[in-house]
Parts: structure tokens; C-alpha cells; sequence
């Protein structure tokens, strides 16, 4: 028997939804498992309805099929039931439509016709078509003061075409009803940052330059591109992942506390820290980053090509599938403190990861050859498991030990802290946030704009001084330059500690 549980509360959001790319890989991976469990755990309202739409010449009888299908492979067996499938499909609705066909928009009109509820229109297609919709649907009569839109990242290529969708999508609806999805901000440790860090004395008063030495983040993707040349290749790590997911990881990591828990007052507290990231400028771009790109070697045990060997790919291309760096946020809290930056494809494996290593003891009184040991790390770790755990130093039990210090780590593992819980995917607490109406997991304007005003100038320098990627094997952890520009701080990434 399967138990049904609400992890995520007890609130059921009357809303409708409409899926704009309602066929695509991110639709039947990721947004229909989640609203399924979402129904499976009683979080939907009875009348809720998914209007899926897409090009294809389908039928909602033929739609429901492929979600069933797409449900069985992405969902575990253990948490699937006829009758909760049954629910959650008669849920569904298929319209084709021609995104750039404004009269074939007239047929969502027809299907809200009488709606009382507000609607939730997710654009699960390339940016290029989020301000084409979203004028489709004011024209046609379809939007409501209560409609909200839901965009994915990459929001444009640089800050100039970042703010021309935004304004495109602007013309239509106001900010307070723009929900722009970074689904790491989903992510139950994510969530427990702030918690651990304003809910906890024990790391508000240490959470600063006096007591924290450096910060660590690495977002390690053992795949490749996954037959996905076209974007990859016209945005590269750089753009791809620290743009968004790791600019947002060190918001969270670096902000002040806000003054509550509202939206706004959190992403003004991001927005302070992207407007405080040193620029890398002159002999820094040299010293303080590196580009890679993954060549032939081992991953899982198996061969796998280089990046340029890949299917469709572009002998000649200089485009980056790794990028680490050293980097500062100037001010009073986190002056001289750096903040190390990892991400790359073909890494040994899939790993999200933030390291606070705590400073040192300013007088040290045990074993000499022991010093390196001698600091608190806390690992909050993203994926494959999400936990937190405390590295302390105790001392090592055994008569013939003395006072020999042994590491070990306070944890916190979230599979075993909450066993009879099952931890929600990120997107389902995106989307209930959505339908709540709830902002603060989401990605505001200028939070997007000043982190591409910082990528765009990283990007700019490497152009100017005509900057190759450095080669690494597949299955390693990226350039050797990458090893050398951290060792040169006296320090090392967590893993080869």
C-alpha cells in the first residue's frame, strides 16, 4: 500500500496551468512527475486543470498516453498507483498550436471561458519564444490581472538580449507576476541554508571574514552534452551554469540576513552581493580563472569521445565545458575572503557542493603534523544526496593515541533524518510555489541583469586577450591549471584533501 504524504504542507492552489512545450524532454522529465506527485499528495485542487501545448498533431487521448508513459519511466514504481494516475491524467487537456499563429491562441481563450481560477502559463521552450507568447496570449484575450508566466533560464546570451526578453515579457505582465526558475533554488538543502544560517547563532556570529577563510563550490556534471550541440556550443559553461546556478549559490551563501522572509526583501540581499563581485580585470583573468574543454577518456567505466569528437560538433569550436575561478565579494562582511568556483562536464561524477572552511584556531597546541586538519568544514551537499554535515576534530580513541586528533563529520542525511519522508524534487516546491503566488524562490530582473553584467565582462576579457580552453581528460577534474590556482593560496578543492 502506498502511503500518501504532504512534505510540502497542506495548501491546495485552485489554478490552471498551461504548458507551452508540453512535449519536450524537460516537460516529461521533470514538470509532469512533479505535478503528479504534487496531485498524489493531495497539494491540487480538485478542479485543477493542465492544458498542454505543442506542435504536435496529437490528441489529449494520445497526450495522456505519452504522460503515462513518461510517469512510468520517471517516477519509481514505489510511489505509483493506478488510481493516482488516473487522477492526475484526467487532469489533461492537448491542444496543438503554432506558437507564432496568434489566431490559434483564440482556443486557449475557449478553454478558460468561465475559469475563475488564475491561470499559470509555463514556457517550456527556447527564450526566443517567450515574449511571441506571451503577446499571443494579451491579444488574444486569454490573460487575466491574475495570470502569472513562468520562464526557464538561460534568459537570453548576454545582458543585452537578457533584457530584451524581459522586456518582451514585461510588455505583458508586471514583475510581481514574473516567475523566473532556477530549479536549484528548489532544493530542499538550498532551502536549509537559510535556515542553517539565520535560524542558528552558532553560524550567524562565525558567518564572516573573522571566522571563515575560504569558500568552496563545485557543480561537477558527469555527462557530456547529451546530443545537445547546438545550445551547448553557443553558451559553454560559463553561461550554461555559473550565470545562474552557482551565482545564486553564492547570493545565498555571501547575502546579509533580510529584514524577513518576504520576496523582495531576500533578493534585494542577492542583488547586494552580485553588485559586490569583483570584476576580473588585467593579469586576474590569467591568474584567477580557467577554461577547459573535456578531451577523449573514461567515464562510468566506458570510453567516451572529446568534446570536439562528439556527434555534430565543430572541430574548430573554443567553447568552455569547464570553468573554475577565485572570487571576491568586496565588502565588509566578506573582504579577503575568496570564494572557489568549479564547474565542468565529464567530471569524475555527479556532485553539488558547498564547502565552508572555517580559519583556524589562532593558537595551536596539539600534534605539529596535525596542523592541517585544524579547521571546521561545513559540506552542504546538493546532489546525489542531499545532507549538511559539520567536519569537527575530536580526539582518537585508544590508549596508545595521546591526544592524536581525528576528523569526523556531525551529519545531517536527509534520507536518514526523515526516513518515512520522501524529499520533493525541486520543481515540485517551484510549482507550488507558483500556484501559491509565493516569489521568494525565484529569480528577479535585475538579479539576472547584474549577474550577466558580471558574466559579460569575464567573457569580454577572455575575447580580447584570445584565450583558448585548456584540455582535460574526460573522467578527470578538469585543467591542471584549475589544481595550480587554488594550491597557489596554500590550499586544495575538498576532494583531495
Amino acid at each position: 500500500m502506498i502511503q500518501e504524504t504532504s512534505p510540502l504542507g497542506s495548501s491546495q492552489p485552485d489554478v490552471d496551468m498551461a504548458l507551452f512545450g508540453a512535449l519536450g524532454d524537460l516537460a516529461l522529465r521533470k514538470l509532469y512527475p512533479a505535478l503528479y506527485h504534487l496531485d498524489r499528495e493531495g497539494l491540487l485542487a480538485d478542479s485543477t486543470r493542465i492544458l498542454g501545448l505543442a506542435r504536435q498533431d496529437d490528441d489529449s487521448e494520445i497526450f495522456r498516453g505519452k504522460v503515462a508513459d513518461a510517469l512510468k519511466q520517471h517516477v519509481k514504481s514505489s510511489e505509483q498507483s493506478h488510481a493516482s494516475l488516473e487522477r492526475f491524467l484526467a487532469r489533461l487537456e492537448y491542444l496543438k498550436l503554432d506558437f507564432s499563429d496568434v489566431e490559434g491562441y483564440e482556443r486557449v481563450r475557449d478553454w478558460r471561458q468561465g475559469a475563475r481560477r488564475p491561470m499559470t502559463v509555463y514556457l517550456a521552450v527556447p527564450a526566443s519564444l517567450y515574449g511571441v507568447i506571451c503577446r499571443h496570449l494579451e491579444t488574444s484575450g486569454s490573460l487575466d490581472d491574475e495570470t502569472r508566466v513562468v520562464v526557464e533560464k538561460p534568459i537570453g546570451h548576454d545582458l543585452t538580449s537578457s533584457q530584451a526578453i524581459n522586456d518582451a515579457i514585461g510588455d505583458v505582465f508586471p514583475e510581481s507576476r514574473i516567475y523566473r526558475i532556477d530549479h536549484y533554488l528548489g532544493k530542499e538543502t538550498v532551502q536549509n541554508l537559510i535556515a542553517l544560517r539565520f535560524a542558528n547563532p552558532l553560524f550567524g556570529t562565525q558567518w564572516n571574514q573573522n571566522h571563515i577563510s575560504h569558500v568552496e563550490i563545485t557543480v561537477a556534471e558527469q555527462v557530456g552534452i547529451e546530443g545537445r550541440w547546438g545550445y551547448f556550443d553557443q553558451a559553454g559553461q560559463l553561461r550554461d551554469m555559473v550565470q545562474n546556478h552557482l551565482l545564486q549559490l553564492v547570493c545565498l551563501i555571501a547575502m546579509d540576513p533580510p529584514a524577513n522572509l518576504d520576496a523582495d526583501a531576500i533578493r534585494d540581499e542577492k542583488v547586494k552581493v552580485l553588485k559586490a563581485l569583483k570584476p576580473f580585470t588585467g593579469d586576474s583573468l590569467d591568474r584567477d580563472v580557467v577554461r577547459g574543454q573535456y578531451t577523449a577518456g573514461t567515464s562510468g567505466g566506458k570510453s567516451v569521445p572529446g568534446y570536439l569528437e562528439e556527434e555534430g560538433a565543430n572541430t574548430e569550436s573554443r567553447t568552455e565545458t569547464f570553468v573554475a575561478m577565485k572570487t571576491e565579494v568586496a565588502n565588509w562582511r566578506w573582504a579577503g575572503v575568496p570564494f572557489y568556483l568549479r564547474t565542468g562536464k565529464r567530471m569524475p561524477e555527479k556532485l553539488s557542493q558547498i564547502i565552508i572552511h572555517f580559519r583556524q584556531q589562532p593558537h595551536y597546541i596539539f600534534d605539529p603534523d596535525q596542523r592541517g586538519l585544524a579547521a571546521n568544514k561545513l559540506v552542504i551537499r546538493l546532489q546525489p544526496e542531499e545532507g549538511i554535515a559539520l567536519q569537527v576534530l575530536t580526539k582518537d580513541s585508544g590508549l596508545d593515541k595521546g591526544m592524536r586528533l581525528r576528523p569526523g563529520p556531525l551529519h545531517l542525511d536527509f534520507n536518514s533524518a526523515f526516513p518515512k519522508s520522501r524529499i520533493p524534487d525541486a520543481y515540485e516546491r517551484l510549482l507550488l510555489e507558483v500556484m501559491k503566488g509565493q516569489q521568494y524562490l525565484f529569480v528577479r530582473r535585475d538579479e539576472v541583469e547584474y549577474a550577466w553584467h558580471w558574466i559579460d565582462q569575464l567573457i569580454a576579457g577572455w575575447e580580447a586577450r584570445d584565450m583558448p580552453p585548456r584540455r582535460y581528460p574526460a573522467g578527470s577534474w578538469g585543467p591542471v591549471a584549475s589544481i595550480a590556482m587554488i594550491t597557489q593560496d596554500g590550499r586544495s578543492w575538498y576532494e583531495d584533501y
